[in-house]
């Protein structure tokens, strides 16, 4: 029997070994199961596409939904990875398992009307390095205390100059923070215990006055003092950006010292010296006129009575974290005499924090994006149904001329899984598209992972074929002696 064209425009070609009589059940008298079943994908995916091609604007519309709806699912899930990404990121910077105290502006709580009742003010020494040691000494479960101590001052080398921050540590500080050296190594107890004048500087100092010899060994000074350089830390770009936020600075333009250093060689803010007993004898006779001219940075630094300005407790065990945080405030509390001139913060739980924030987020916009995809299935299924109602009369050609059910059934659901799988191929251009451009244009980190392309295509063809069962269920299930009759 020869290739038949039914009303539609489709060729068909009855499988072989067909009886020819209505209803009959052709299939293969011999072979294997799973051939007769690779036969009947290709007839049903060959018939899909014959019948996509006769209607390809109504198909193209009908998978529109499904274009959509998977390239919303691939730009969220894209956003999603790049927030977790962003995240493990800044819980890299900021060091694992870290609480930090940083010194405020001192809080006052008072009841209204006692303004007028003169009360002495409890005596605070700010954040010391005594603070450091008895937490050291006192709260379990704690790694190291890494000591914090910046002065905003200038570095010369060979007849250049520039602004950099001093910052004054101990040895646990790069451990804390995951600086990494590139050249060179850390302190050693001899540099720490005496206060020698050796730095660690960023790998951004390295490249602007180190670009003829290495840095190791050489020197560089800094304010008034010449320091021997004894490391260099491994680049770590941070943008400016994220550095304000966390609060955090930019380490490749930094120096670092040993806080004994910092302490005996620069400023000791816990000593009163001569300089600043004539500099406010000076204030007070010209009545601030020294002041006037003072920057916000100079102001803060010469207010700043904390002889450190950050400490940094790293715990040995993540369990303990918001433990230790606690224990730390209670006894920064007692040495302070209930002064409340500190803050403890746990940057590791401000940012799990975020990123369960961002997972709602990320969770809300994919579930209304799966709308669309839910649209789109109608859609087909829509559609489908309407082609099996101007098909009734082809379908009956083909159960006539040896089509069994299956055979029906499976060309309706490979074209019902054609056009989503075609909506869902273009919506994973689109979204790839759409990550691309909302990580250029509305700067926020996004990482399409090859998972989420599979998962939508996955999700194009599950789609398919749940939305396209029942249009071909009905298609199968016709009457071929009433199809034949149907007008």
């Amino acid at each position: 029997m020869g290739v038949v064209t039914t009303p539609q425009g489709a060729t068909y070609a009855p499988p072989a070994g067909g009886t020819g009589a209505p209803g009959a059940d052709a299939r293969p008298p011999h072979g294997s199961d799973r051939a007769a079943t690779l036969r009947l994908i290709a007839f049903g995916l060959r018939a899909a596409i014959e019948a996509v091609g006769h209607n390809t604007l109504r198909a193209a519309l009908t998978s529109l939904g499904i274009l959509f709806g998977v390239a919303s699912v691939i730009a969220m899930l894209a956003i999603g990875k790049g927030a977790e990404q962003e995240i493990l990121a800044q819980m890299k910077l900021l060091g694992s398992n870290n609480v930090i105290v940083t010194p405020l502006v001192e809080q006052k709580e008072e009841k209204a009307g006692e303004k007028d009742e003169k009360e002495s003010k409890r005596y605070t020494p700010g954040l010391t390095a005594l603070d450091a040691q008895s937490i050291r000494d006192v709260v379990p479960q704690v790694r190291s205390v890494s000591t914090e101590l910046s002065l905003q001052t200038n570095a010369t080398r060979e007849g250049q100059r520039r602004s950099v921050k001093l910052v004054g540590v101990d040895s646990a500080y790069f451990s804390a923070f995951n600086l990494e050296m590139a050249e060179g190594g850390r302190f050693a107890p001899m540099h720490l215990e005496r206060g020698m004048p050796v730095a660690v500087i960023g790998s951004g100092l390295r490249a602007r006055f180190f670009t003829k010899e290495p840095p190791i060994g050489r020197r560089i000074k800094v304010g008034e003092t010449w320091l021997t350089v004894v490391g260099v830390l491994a680049p770590r770009p941070v943008s400016e950006q994220t550095a304000q936020r966390l609060g955090i600075r930019d380490a490749n333009m930094d120096v670092y010292v040993p806080l004994s250093t910092a302490l005996l060689r620069y400023r000791n803010r816990a000593q009163i010296t001569n300089r600043d007993v004539e500099r406010a004898a000076q204030e007070f006779n010209n009545d601030d006129e020294a002041t006037k001219n003072e920057d916000a940075t100079a102001r803060a630094e010469r207010l700043n009575q904390n002889q450190l300005d950050r400490l940094v407790v790293q715990v040995a065990d993540a369990r303990y974290v918001s433990q230790v945080a606690e224990v730390v405030q209670r006894l920064m509390a007692r040495r302070h005499n209930g002064v409340v001139d500190f803050e403890v913060n746990v940057p590791e739980m401000l940012l799990k924090q975020e990123q369960r924030t961002k997972t709602i987020f990320n969770v809300v916009l994919g579930a209304i994006a799966s709308i669309s995809l839910i649209v789109g299935g109608i859609g087909i299924m829509n559609i489908m149904l309407a082609s099996v109602l101007e098909r009734i009369r082809e379908i009956g050609v083909r159960r006539a001329l040896g089509a069994s059910q299956r055979d029906v059934l499976a060309q309706f659901l490979a074209e019902a899984v054609l056009i989503s799988l075609a909506g869902g191929m273009a919506g994973i251009l689109l979204g790839v598209g759409l990550s691309v451009g909302i990580e250029r244009f509305a700067k926020i980190a996004t990482i399409v992972s090859p998972l989420s392309v599979f998962v939508a295509f996955g999700v194009s063809l599950t789609v398919g074929l749940v939305f396209g069962i029942v249009p071909a269920w009905r298609a199968a299930r016709q009457d071929p002696v009433v199809c034949l009759r149907y007008e």
